[in-house]
């Protein structure tokens, strides 16, 4: 019998990696898709009539086991893929695309659903069961129930072809990313760097057989080489390798690839009614609507952009007065700027490192989880683990209850994408009277030890450990009772709130006391230093506001538009920075062709969503510093009203409900040295 389709029994019922064979996949994909037809098909055929709970609540807790194989296959098809897994991912793909138009083009389910959804008014249902409701008939409406047949067929082939060129986009930048290697066999060219990033290229030398010394385009070997080489021709060249990913004329190319999911995106949201694919994904979001993202993000550069100019001009000063740089290319930004933020503050990042060991971070923020939520966490080993470099953890709550089961996957190895992220291997939900506790992970490609140190994190890498792990709290405390409205499972313009508001501790004297302690003297990190690092937040905002506003006007240039008159990737990229570039361009150069976000993940249209959640972090992390960073009752109203709800209720209501009135933009804008 298939491992994936039988009840595990484990400990915590956690997945069985290592029990799961590659061959194991696809038969257990048919299975569990063929079980949830037959669930579909008994919800869509049931004689009697529709009730919230023969069909709202019964459609909300199918295809269960199908999700549980769903997300673990997926989860490591991002963290420890192959071959193997990229064939069978693509093998998969059309057969839930398909299952997915089977569901939502259900014209009898739909009827059903619609049955329930037109007697609303008179059903006395809790606030989460009407958002359930409303959530399940939008669902359907805006994934074509109410298309004629003929329509609906070519929305089912659109749905088929874009989960397929989606991992094709994937797998070009994986690919692209782990082609690149710069080999440095001279010493010299080392220049500038730090001991702890020259250790980890030549070991990553050694391991591959070679002499010297080996970088990559994972971030932590791409971005300290960015930041300290003083080399500018081989920051060149790695720069440009870094920002021709799926732009290069190879098999990876992404070109067409994108161009399509643009256009079959576009004519996806024409078939059902929208204006373009922006109206059809915002109308599910705070922003509701393209205009109201633009105005948003225009308003932000109309504040930002003077600073940024400003930023621009001092440091291209600093770069002429420095080494006689007449021009400021991208690739001399972040080296410029991590000098002139070392003169300025008498900070770097160097001399902050060895107060950031990973596991003296990863234990403070374990502590911080403590002091707000009461959430107590105790490393385990009688769990599967799908790599031996996988941490895992039971939390528990003070009374002993179990919360969760958590995974900490740290560092870069072949087969695992860059970033970080937070995923889930299981949902939280309560059935029969049960609260199943959730599975939750975070993925990350942090600075390895070596063998003379321990993982010791740049500030960066710190924040990014606090903003996954407040991703990951909020799948932690979910408390709701069904698995669809749990957790992250959130407008996407509200789901960067509980991961944002995270990084803010990271800045705070109280809590950085609590963890920043030196790894080889234990001494706390000292006072100026947490002065420094406060005072240095907003050291050249003005151009990291403008670059991730230009992130989101790129991705409402791709989607708040018909994009069929687009035919070359370049010209219309650079036509949308029009007015956010302040680097000169490269022409080797795009950012779409990698632009996983929104073409692989789950932010086109979204893109927004990360300044949008700024203003509700900024002005939620204002009331906590007006109260005390550790504040009880300020942690469990955020608890209670934000990080136990998941989508139970629209969120500016959850929001109000914790902050006692809307957002203000002013706390963002001080915070950034704007206003």
């Amino acid at each position: 019998m298939n491992i994936l389709t039988k009840s595990f029994e484990t400990n915590y019922n956690t997945a069985p990696f290592s029990q799961i064979k590659n061959e194991d996949y696809v038969p257990a994909f048919q299975e569990a898709i063929a079980e949830t037809k037959k669930e579909i098909e008994r919800i869509a055929s049931n004689p009697q009539p529709a009730t919230f709970e023969n069909t709202i609540e019964a459609l909300s807790f199918s295809g269960m086991q199908l999700d549980r194989i769903s997300n673990i296959f997926f989860n490591l098809h991002s963290a420890e893929t192959n071959d193997e897994l990229e064939k069978i991912a693509v093998q998969v793909a059309p057969m839930l695309a398909e299952l997915s138009s089977d569901i939502t083009l259900n014209y009898d389910l739909f009827l059903k659903i619609k049955e329930v959804y037109d007697q609303k008014e008179n059903l006395n249902l809790s606030p989460e069961q009407d958002t359930l409701l409303t959530k399940n008939y939008k669902d359907f409406v805006r994934n074509g129930a109410l298309l004629s047949d003929e329509k609906k067929k070519e929305l089912r082939e659109i749905d088929q072809e874009m989960s397929v060129l989606k991992l094709n986009f994937a797998e070009h930048v994986l690919a692209d990313t782990n082609a690149y290697q710069l080999h440095i066999l001279k010493k010299e060219d080392l220049d500038g760097l730090p001991e702890s990033v020259i250790e980890a290229a030549h070991e990553l030398a050694k391991e591959e057989g070679k002499e010297g010394w080996i970088f990559t385009l994972d971030y932590p070997s791409y971005i300290p080489f960015m930041t300290y080489s003083s080399n500018r021709e081989l920051r060149k060249e790695l720069a440009i390798a870094a920002g021709k990913k799926g732009f290069q004329d190879n098999a990876n190319n992404n070109e067409e690839i994108i161009l399509k999911i643009a256009k079959l995106r576009h004519q996806r949201a024409k078939l059902l009614g929208y204006d373009s694919h922006a109206h059809f994904k915002l109308e599910e979001r705070m922003a509701q609507n393209p205009n109201t993202v633009t105005a948003f993000l225009n308003d932000l550069l109309a504040k930002g952009k003077p600073a940024a100019l400003k930023e621009f001009a001092e440091l291209s000063q600093y770069a002429k007065e420095k080494d006689g740089l007449d021009h400021l290319e991208k690739w001399d930004g972040s080296y410029y700027s991590e000098k002139l933020k070392k003169e300025r503050f008498n900070l770097d990042d160097e001399k902050l490192r060895p107060y950031f060991k990973l596991d003296n971070v990863l234990n403070g923020v374990f502590d911080i989880a403590h002091r707000l939520y009461g959430l107590n966490f105790k490393e385990i080993q009688n769990i599967d683990k799908y790599h031996p470099e996988v941490q895992t953890y039971e939390v528990s709550s003070d009374d002993g209850n179990l919360v969760a089961v958590f995974y900490a996957d740290f560092f870069p190895r072949k087969g695992k994408r860059n970033g970080a992220w937070m995923t889930s291997y299981k949902s939280q939900y309560i059935k029969d009277g049960h609260n199943e506790r959730p599975h939750v992970s975070i993925v990350c490609n942090f600075t390895r030890p070596t063998s003379s140190k321990p993982s010791l994190l740049t500030f960066n890498e710190v924040t990014t450990l606090f903003h996954e792990f407040g991703h990951a709290l909020h799948g932690m405390l979910a408390d709701t009772t069904y698995p669809t409205l749990s957790g992250t499972s959130v407008y996407w313009d509200f789901v960067e709130l509980p991961s944002q508001i995270m990084e803010n501790w990271c800045y705070e004297e109280e809590a950085l006391k609590l963890f920043a302690k030196h790894y080889e003297t234990g001494e706390t990190i000292p006072m100026e230093y947490i002065q420094k690092i406060k005072d240095s937040a907003s050291f050249l905002e003005g151009l990291a506001t403008v670059r991730q506003l230009s992130f989101g006007l790129l991705d409402m240039g791709w989607h708040g538009q018909d994009p069929s008159s687009i035919s070359k990737v370049k010209d219309f990229e650079t036509k949308q920075f029009e007015e956010t570039a302040i680097y000169p361009d490269v022409k080797e150069n795009v950012m779409s062709t990698s632009f996983s976000h929104i073409f692989d993940g789950g932010y086109s249209s979204g893109y927004y969503s990360y300044k949008w959640a700024e203003v509700l972090d900024a002005d939620a992390f204002d009331y906590f510093k007006q109260e005390g960073i550790f504040n009880p009752e300020v942690a469990k109203k955020f608890k209670d009203n934000i990080l136990s709800k998941g989508g139970t209720e629209h969120p500016m209501k959850l929001y109000k409900q914790f902050r006692g009135k809307e957002p203000s933009v002013d706390p963002l804008l001080k915070r950034a040295g704007l206003i």
